[in-house]
């Protein structure tokens, strides 16, 4: 008879260990403090990230250093700039470091167009590591000219109700673009700005014109003011918070 084949064996089932849990304070510890430690780095990663897009691209807060544009705006006034009214400006360096591939600011797209009245945030265009605030006098196109120090725009005074002036009549010089400048015409993507203490304000009377690439963004509030000059044990201006930018 032939020898029947031999049955296979049956291999021993495969059975499952528990995993084996380590002990409090032993393996574990130190996982578990390295995902606290890294949620806590993603989450200020985040907010920094946050912090840098809403400073460059939406609002803005500056503190006024001088009298240019008294009595509208006075020295220790903290204000928010709106960097979004005019458009989308992407800079050419965001905390003083060069965008890669921006050698000058420019408008991705814009909202509205930049009016005569406006207070405004600008680039100094002889020293670009500066921000200066003025307000604008000239649009494009607009024909200004000053005469004994009052503004003409387009052969008319206009309505200048935030001027200030310091200097008697008596001073005044014939000479002097802060007295008498121009006419010159606003070429245009420029404006034409001035400080509101026109005596007391270096600005486009000097200096030129003002590219609107330039323009960082529009005054918009002060939310705190402090008099350093003033003789009271807490010099807080308490009567200038809240106050809109006109």
């Amino acid at each position: 008879m032939a020898e029947s084949a031999p049955m296979l064996e049956k291999p021993p089932e495969m059975l499952e260990t528990p995993a084996e849990t380590p002990p409090e304070g032993s393996e574990g510890a130190p996982a578990a403090q390295k995902s606290v430690v890294r949620e806590y780095a993603e989450a200020l990663t985040i907010a920094l990230v946050l912090a840098i897009i809403i400073r460059t691209f939406l609002i803005q807060a500056y503190k006024i250093p001088s009298g240019s544009m008294e009595p509208t705006l006075l020295v220790g006034d903290h204000i928010l700039v709106n960097k979004l009214i005019y458009g989308l400006r992407i800079p050419d360096s965001i905390l003083n470091l060069q965008v890669p591939g921006m050698r000058h600011p420019t408008y991705l797209f814009r909202l509205k167009p930049v009016e005569r009245g406006d207070v405004v945030v600008l680039v100094f265009p002889l020293d670009r590591t500066k921000d200066f605030i003025k307000r604008v006098i000239g649009t494009p196109g607009d024909l200004v000219q000053v005469r004994n120090a009052v503004v003409w725009v387009n052969g008319k005074p206009i309505d200048d109700p935030h001027a200030h002036f310091e200097v008697p009549p008596y001073e005044r010089s014939g000479t002097s673009p802060r007295d008498n400048f121009g006419p010159v015409t606003v070429p245009p993507g420029k404006v034409l700005v001035m400080g509101d203490n026109r005596d007391r304000s270096y600005d486009s009377r000097f200096w030129g014109f003002v590219d609107q690439n330039d323009i960082e963004g529009r005054a918009l509030v002060i939310y705190w003011s402090w008099d350093s000059d003033g003789a009271s044990l807490i010099p807080v201006r308490w009567s200038r918070f809240g106050m809109v930018v006109h």
